[in-house]
Parts: C-alpha cells; structure tokens; sequence
C-alpha cells in the first residue's frame, strides 16, 4: 500500500472542485485491494484518526477536503472486471476507482449502455455510487441507486461486506441487522423521517419501510463505509438517439412544451409497464420503444440569461429567444422518421422558434449539442474567476405541482435582487440549478442570504435540499433546514453502529455536534 507524507506530494488531495479552502492532511495512502484498504480502516478506528475518502476530486460539495487524519484515496483500485450479456441488458463488475468515461467507453463497446450520466464523467465509479450521482438521462432512467446490484463495502471496524441486492433488508420497525465475522453484529435503526416525495434526492441517507442494506450505502457519502466494488446491471445500448435544442421566444410556451413532453414520456413507459406484464419475457423500456411513442431520456433548460452567456460562444442562438430546451429521445431505424414528427409537431404547437431550433440524428450533432448543455457552466466559472468570486449554486428540487411557484420565485427573487444569475438544468425532474453571480464581496453575502431563503421555500414545498451533489460539508447546515435536529441526532446513531468511533468521512453531512455527543 503506498503512502506519502510530504506537503508537495499531498496537495492535491487537499481540494476537490468545491475550491474549499484550508484543507489539511497528514498523510494519503493509496490502498490496491479490499483488504488493505479494511485494514488502514480498522487501524485508524483503533487509534481514532480520522478518515477522508478521495476520488476523483470532482465533487462540489466540500466531500473529500480533509480536515485532519488520513486520505484514503481509491485510486488504485482501478479494475474493471466481467462485462456480460444477459436478458436483452447486462451486467458488470469493476472496482471504486475506474473512471466513469473509461468504464462507459468498455460497456458502450460490448452494445451495452450504463445510463448514469453525471456532467463530470472524469469521476471515479465509486464515487458515482457513494454520492448516488445522476445526470440529464436521470429523467428517463433513474439516478445510480437502481443500477447498483451489488457492493463490496469496507468498514471502519476493517470488516469487508461483500452484499447483494435481495439479501438483506430492514424490519418493520426500521431496525436492520448485518452479520460479521466472529458471533458479532451490527444492529442499527434508521431514522424516522420521510425523504421529500421529489425525483431526486441526495441529502442524507435513504431511507424507506422495508428497504434493501445496499440502499443505505448508496448516497451515503463515505460516511458509513468505503465501496470498493461494485456490481451493476446494464441496457442494451439504443440503436439511435435524436436530439435537439429548442429556443423559444416565450417562457410560457417553453413550459408547456416541457409539461407535455414529460407528461407523455411518463405515459409511455407506464403503458410499457403495463404491456411488459403481459408479454413474457420483454423489456418495458423495449416496448415503448418498438412502438415508436414520444419518450425523453433528458429534458434541460435555460433561462434566458443562461442564453446571453453561451451567445458569446455560440452566436447561432437566436436573439430574442426567452429561452430553450434540450432533448434526447431513442431511436431505431423503424421510428426515427416518425419519432421526429412527434417532436417536430410538439415544437410548432408552443410556438417555438422551430427554423431557428437544432436537430440531429448523427454522433457528432449529438456531441455538438452536448458540449453546448456542458459549456454553461465553464463559461460561469471563467466569468467569476475574472472577478475573483465564487457563485452560489443551488440544487433543490420540488414536486411536480410545486416547481411553477418555485421558479417564479426564483425569477422574482432574483430580480429583485439586482444580481447577476443563470437558471438552467434538469427541467424534466424540477430540478433547476440557479447560479449566483456575485461581483464583489458585497453581493457574495447577499447572495448567501438569498440562497438560504430558496433552501427555506424548497422545503415548504416538500421539497430536497440536494437533489444529486449531495450534502458534503457546505451543505450540511442545510440538511438541518431539511430534517431539523432530532432526525440528524438520528442520523448520526445509525453512523455510530457502523462507524463505532466516527472516523469516515469526517464533517461530510454532519457537524462535530452531532458526533460528539
């Protein structure tokens, strides 16, 4: 196992891509199996050290900026094992450390499709699954946790859970067992609270009646074990993706166009459902598919200030246009012509600026696109280094009834408010990220003091705060605002039945008053 301890060598683990400041560590090591990294684990509990798990560093919420202790970095845990075919999808087996691109790049060249598609696919595999990560394809699919089969965990007391999805699951009352070696066990309850009724959710652990044992390791940030592999089922990959950039000249109708396409895409894979029912052996999402049925996979926004950014990019945006779409639908050979009258008559019907829209059917139009989604926040980032600031981005998502209100809110707020801001995102799952544009420090704190009145009004909605970046250390005050101080209390027991001296992940989710105790 390889371990430094020189300031020069370390640095770079002292930061992830929140930019938080004042990291520090006194040493990183780099376990290469399950076992040595349960054996660094059991060590630090003996001696009390905290623990900080490192990925990729692509994290924005603070997770892997240590503050003390030691850096387990899974860096060298890098393999990707069995690839198979299996039941019109597959299945794959590789370890916390393989990064997303390289393990998608392996899936996508057997024809098969890993959907989970966070922006930064430079991110570790475990990571993806320690935060629960999603994407613009969570609409459709669904975010990490429903790929995950099985995981390979190692606990802070250096015992190695090797669990499979089915095998173990908490009681009625909430209490779940897990058996170690030796006559021992651990007897946890989790927390009473119910999680917010939203699409997304990643702030805190999972909970519901009945739940699966892999649930309360997905998402839970490296607070209650390492992963360090993990099983996942896999698609068959779409035979063709269409997909487009709509711009509108009316925020109005954007929102209908947007409320009619998710409305049908639901309808469609819930008839899916219904028909796979009653044909043996076939695939819900094939069945829709077969028939030719409107069914986005991702549906983002941008507001209009998010278009006055990129124009400077991409001068081929209309002038005038209130705002814009992007959508992926799947193909096949079959259903691309008629696929792309569906879309193409839902354009026309919200009067949208159709001869000014882009569509495209081939790889490199499909690339194009994406760069344009991505280039959003790039272009934020260099516009904040210039001044020296850091934006403010929200993450909360509410329920389908709720999301109009909300992004009114948001809209008036801002306006108000005289700042500079952004408003793009994951429309199909009400989850929009509104960016802050403080220009000085005078406008950083008025902005703070803004985003915790949009945390507040999330929640009155039934609303999360964290919809996919998770909690880390720069939300958790936040998580209080969500679940208040009785279900953190909560929270923090069922960490201590895992993590009996509270050394992983240390300040990731949880103030030091809640682990002192």
């Amino acid at each position: 196992m390889l371990m430094k301890a020189q300031p020069d060598e370390m640095q770079s683990y002292l930061a992830d891509a929140s930019n938080m400041a004042g990291g520090h560590v006194a040493r990183v090591v780099w376990p290469e199996s399950a076992a040595e990294a349960a054996a660094l684990l059991h060590d630090a509990t003996q001696t009390r050290t905290p623990v900080t798990v490192a990925g990729a560093g692509t994290g924005i919420v603070g997770g892997r900026v240590p503050f003390g202790g030691v850096v387990l970095s899974t860096q060298r845990l890098n393999h990707i094992g069995e690839i198979v075919r299996e039941d019109g999808g597959g299945r794959a087996t590789a370890e916390a450390g393989v990064v997303l691109a390289d393990f998608q790049r392996e899936v996508r060249s057997k024809g098969l499709l890993y959907p989970p598609d966070p922006t930064e696919s430079s991110c570790f595999l475990g990571g993806t699954v320690a935060t629960n990560a999603s994407g613009a394809r969570t609409f459709k699919y669904g975010p990490t946790r429903r790929y995950v089969r099985r995981l390979k965990v190692a606990l802070a007391t250096g015992d190695l859970l090797d669990i499979r999805r089915g095998e173990i699951f908490a009681d009625a009352g909430g209490r779940v067992r897990v058996t170690l070696g030796g006559g021992r066990s651990i007897d946890a309850r989790l927390p009473s609270y119910t999680m917010p009724a939203t699409r997304k959710h990643a702030a805190g652990y999972y909970v519901a009646p009945g739940m699966d044992l892999i649930d309360l390791f997905v998402g839970s940030e490296g607070t209650l074990g390492v992963i360090t592999e993990t099983e996942v089922s896999l698609l068959a990959q779409p035979e063709g993706v269409l997909s487009g950039v709509v711009f509108f000249r009316e925020e109005d109708g954007l929102l209908a166009f947007v409320r009619e396409a998710r409305a049908r895409s639901l309808r469609t894979r819930a008839a899916a459902v219904d028909s796979s029912a009653l044909t043996s052996g076939a695939s819900a999402r094939g069945l829709g598919a077969s028939r030719g049925e409107l069914d986005a996979r991702a549906l983002e926004y941008f507001d209009e200030e998010s278009l006055k950014f990129l124009r400077e990019r991409y001068p081929l945006v209309p002038l005038g246009a209130a705002g814009a779409v992007f959508f992926e639908q799947e193909t096949t050979g079959l259903n691309e012509e008629s696929l792309t009258g569906e879309w193409l008559g839902l354009v026309e019907r919200h009067g949208a600026l159709a001869d000014e829209s882009w569509f495209g059917t081939n790889e490199h139009d499909r690339a194009e696109m994406r760069a344009f989604r991505h280039a959003l926040p790039v272009m934020v980032n260099e516009w904040l280094a210039q001044r020296g600031q850091r934006k403010v981005s929200t993450d909360m998502a509410v329920p389908d009834e709720a999301f109009p209100t909300m992004l009114d809110f948001y809209r008036e707020t801002l306006r108000a408010s005289r700042l500079a801001y952004v408003i793009f995102g994951h429309v199909g799952d009400n989850h929009v990220h509104v960016n802050l544009l403080p220009r000085d420090d005078v406008e950083q704190l008025a902005a703070r003091e803004i985003y915790m009145r949009f945390i507040r009004r999330a929640v009155s909605f039934g609303g999360t705060v964290s919809a996919e970046h998770g909690v880390g250390k720069i939300k958790r005050e936040y998580l209080r605002e969500l679940y208040g101080e009785r279900h953190l209390r909560e929270m923090a027991e069922l960490k201590r039945a895992f993590d009996p001296a509270c050394v992983l992940g240390r300040g990731n989710i949880f103030a030091e008053e809640f682990l002192n105790t």
